[in-house]
């Protein structure tokens, strides 16, 4: 029920090209954002978006090891990954945005690529029923990884405006 959130937001098409897509958007969409609006807190306590394009990474890597053991037919539940504790531990706003987009396009590239590789039957495997699993197939897991995305493509552009970025 959680991930539903992002899957709705998801648009219909093959979501293999959705994700390269979203690639392109994502990075067209940072890189025009100056150093200062890149570090710039919509509020007090909320991520800026060299820290949200570093969680994005990692919540890829996160997202294509769990659709990979699916994919695999891994029986054994994953632990539960703290996605706020990386963002926190990562010092993302160190960095220059080029360097945080050019690392979500190497992990979000190895995506697209286990993804592209898979056949019907990886698609269709499904992890067991347990409380762990909470995304069952590889096929939901790239679904949530566009729509988380979408989601946060939406937060920048409500702090942002839409003027960086380009039609879909």
């Amino acid at each position: 029920p959680y991930y539903q959130q992002y899957i709705a937001l998801v648009p219909d098409g093959n979501i293999v090209e959705i994700l390269e897509r979203q690639l392109g958007l994502v990075s067209a969409y940072c890189a025009a954002l100056t150093a200062e609006q890149a570090r710039a807190r919509a509020a007090p306590g909320e991520w800026n978006a060299c820290e949200v394009v570093g969680h994005l990474a990692d919540s890829e890597r996160v997202f294509a090891y769990r659709a990979l053991r699916i994919a695999r037919g891994e029986p054994t539940a994953w632990t539960n990954a703290d996605l706020e504790l990386y963002v926190t531990s990562a010092d993302f706003e160190r960095r220059p945005m080029a360097d945080l987009l050019a690392e979500y396009a190497a992990v979000r590239g190895a995506t697209v690529a286990l993804l592209r590789g898979l056949d019907e039957a990886a698609w269709q495997l499904r992890a067991p029923q347990e409380p762990e699993w909470t995304t069952r197939s590889a096929r939901a897991i790239a679904y949530v990884l566009a729509g988380h995305d979408l989601h946060h493509l939406a937060g920048f552009r409500q702090q942002f405006g839409d003027a960086p970025l380009p039609s879909a």
